[in-house]
């Protein structure tokens, strides 16, 4: 950390690059009478049409507030847990999901608009970052995607390589970023890493949720250090949510909002908070502490003049004297601003309806990150361990069968339909849940379309997805001695790879419709079992009235095709003593799912491959929408 320490201070003495100095178009932020409410008392879709009758009602969450913040200045939002700091956040940022919110919000005395929506960095609490990336990867592929397609890719890359000079990252700049159980850079690091990825934009308004939570008093003096100066040189307009700042940092913010239980206690300068609260109400504190402590106390209804007084009377009277006492100078104080409209004059709305760059620049960027990001999951020894020793396995347990044993051959062949059904759909149903918060973060900025996001990472897993059952087949099948003609054997792996596919769409889509893992890898178990039992191995007469489950299972498609790889209609086996021959096509195993059908087959699984990607793309549209 010392080490840290020293490269941060020696970076923030350079001048920052020119770029950054000021932001691109000053916005004064302006909230009046913001009031949110939630419906609770519901469950999920199945609870709701059980519980039809259930009453649900509202819960208020922010009970109108107001203020206003300028460019060059920092607010910074106080309170305990719940009292209503992170939703007034995302209000004012435009990431307020659902929920029923009245109130005025401008940016310029303009509501929120695509012009905006491009003029705005949005840190988020957790750092959502990718951990195989390290801190220059990350930037630049930021930057590629956030950067307006005028500049060139070296620009682009000069902009990221300022960001990371700018907030003191050149000594960690080759570093992963890491995770979980995966070492990497610091806490302290990886936060300035979120805000340098929304500083790429030179914002002209930047939100933070909790920018020093889990750090060291050293580390979020630092932080905030450079949002101080990217406000006051800057000229930027910068929210913060802070839940106990240090005394330094405190007298650091320009303005502070207090709130207790979404009402507001006070608005102000923050080197007012203390005067007012001791000079006019009477709530002063009885030993020196740090100032943000006891705003904290009085918000909590806590006293340190009469610690038995009574909570609730103490909020109750700190909201009532907000109002008599602050209140009316605060809405004067908003509604006599009349900031300049530059941000809205000087922009063509036309250019902003269209994205900072191409779908093709979108999709190769997004391509290529994700083949750096995931190849290292695909490809982790575990999971090539894994194959290896199944297949060796079968090979070991099949070894050079012949078709006199029919239905060893047989049960090999449902083998791969078994496994390669499971795996590829397990692998896939974690995507989406995985990369949820990511996608959330990404696409609220603007960052990219959904088609290009959902187009690069099916194709760019392609490649993983397909490498490792190659292999095992390859394997299995020189072992097990299966049909060597070179037609088969390219069918066989072929019909594979194919069903591979499909599986791993029904996957996407599970994933993307439920999003989360315990439940989607119970419904996608339940949903592949079903498929096994109906495709015709186990059970031969299958009753009328289930017998549609085949139809739309991958393994009766795929378990057919495979099928006719090896065998075709009139070919014989030795099915007994003397040397008896019996047609292939009368063998129990196969009769029931039967040798021909292969054009309707390939078909079917064209339609799975298609249709459960559509439903994943359709499923995905819900995460990251904002208002606009």
């Amino acid at each position: 950390m010392g080490t840290e320490m020293v490269d941060m201070e020696a970076q923030t003495q350079q001048t920052p690059p020119a770029i950054f100095n000021k932001a691109n178009y000053p916005v004064t932020l302006k909230f009046e009478d913001v009031i949110y409410n939630i419906k609770i008392g519901q469950g999920g879709t199945f609870l709701k049409f059980l519980k039809k009758k259930e009453k649900t009602h509202e819960k208020l969450i922010l009970k109108g507030i107001t203020g206003i913040v300028r460019p060059g200045e920092m607010l910074a939002m106080l309170g305990p847990s719940g009292s209503g700091k992170t939703t007034l956040l995302a209000a004012l940022g435009g990431r307020l999901p659902g929920g029923h919110l009245t109130g005025t919000i401008t940016y310029n005395n303009k509501p929120f608009s695509n012009a905006m929506k491009r003029n705005t960095g949005f840190v988020t609490q957790d750092d959502v970052l990718y951990p195989h990336l390290t801190v220059t990867e990350t930037l630049v592929y930021t930057a590629l995607l956030r950067l307006p397609r005028t500049l060139t890719k070296e620009q682009k890359t000069q902009h990221a390589e300022a960001v990371i000079a700018q907030l003191g990252l050149s000594r960690c700049k080759d570093i992963i970023i890491g995770g979980g159980l995966l070492r990497g850079i610091s806490g302290g690091e990886r936060k300035r890493v979120s805000i340098g990825q929304e500083l790429l934009i030179n914002p002209s308004l930047l939100f933070l949720d909790e920018p020093t939570s889990g750090l060291d008093s050293t580390t979020a003096q630092r932080i905030v250090s450079t949002l101080w100066d990217l406000a006051n040189g800057g000229g930027r307009t910068i929210v913060v949510t802070i839940h106990q700042p240090s005394s330094r940092l405190f007298y650091m913010f320009h303005k502070v909002i207090l709130l207790s239980e979404g009402n507001l206690l006070y608005f102000g300068k923050g080197s007012s908070a203390l005067d007012y609260f001791s000079s006019v109400l009477g709530f002063a504190p009885s030993v020196a502490m740090n100032p943000a402590d006891f705003l904290l106390d009085l918000a909590n209804g806590i006293s340190t003049n009469d610690s038995n007084e009574d909570q609730t009377a103490i909020k109750h009277s700190l909201v009532c004297a907000y109002k008599e006492n602050l209140s009316e100078g605060v809405k004067l104080e908003v509604g006599s601003d009349h900031h300049n409209q530059l941000l809205h004059d000087t922009i063509d709305d036309k250019q902003l309806k269209r994205w900072s760059n191409t779908w093709w620049q979108q999709f190769s960027v997004l391509f290529r990150k994700g083949l750096k990001e995931r190849r290292h999951e695909s490809f982790s020894g575990l999971k090539i361990a894994q194959v290896l020793v199944v297949a060796i396995l079968c090979g070991l347990l099949w070894w050079q069968s012949d078709i006199s044993h029919l239905q060893d051959q047989v049960g090999l062949l449902f083998f791969y339909n078994g496994f390669w059904g499971f795996y590829p759909l397990f692998q896939a149903i974690f995507t989406f849940p995985q990369e949820r918060m990511m996608l959330a973060k990404e696409r609220s900025s603007g960052m990219y379309r959904l088609s290009s996001y959902f187009m690069a990472l099916t194709l760019g897993d392609l490649p993983m997805e397909l490498v490792l059952p190659t292999v095992f087949f390859i394997i299995t099948y020189l072992m097990a001695g299966l049909n060597r003609t070179p037609g088969s054997f390219f069918s066989g792996l072929f019909v594979l790879l194919y069903s591979v596919l499909c599986s791993q769409g029904l996957g996407l889509a599970i994933g993307a419709v439920v999003m989360d893992m315990k439940s989607a890898t119970t419904l996608g178990s339940v949903i592949m079992l079903t498929f096994l039992l109906a495709c015709g191995f186990y059970v031969q007469h299958v009753p009328a009235f289930i017998r549609w489950i085949k139809y739309v299972s991958i393994s009766q498609y795929s378990y057919k095709l495979l099928l006719l790889s090896q065998y075709k209609p009139g070919e014989m086996y030795t099915c007994g003593d003397n040397n008896k021959t019996c047609l292939v096509e009368d063998f129990p195993s196969i009769k029931a799912t039967g040798l021909d059908g292969q054009v309707v087959s390939i078909i079917a699984l064209a339609i799975m491959l298609v249709g459960y990607r559509l439903i994943a793309y359709i499923a995905l549209m819900r995460i990251g929408v904002t208002r606009k």
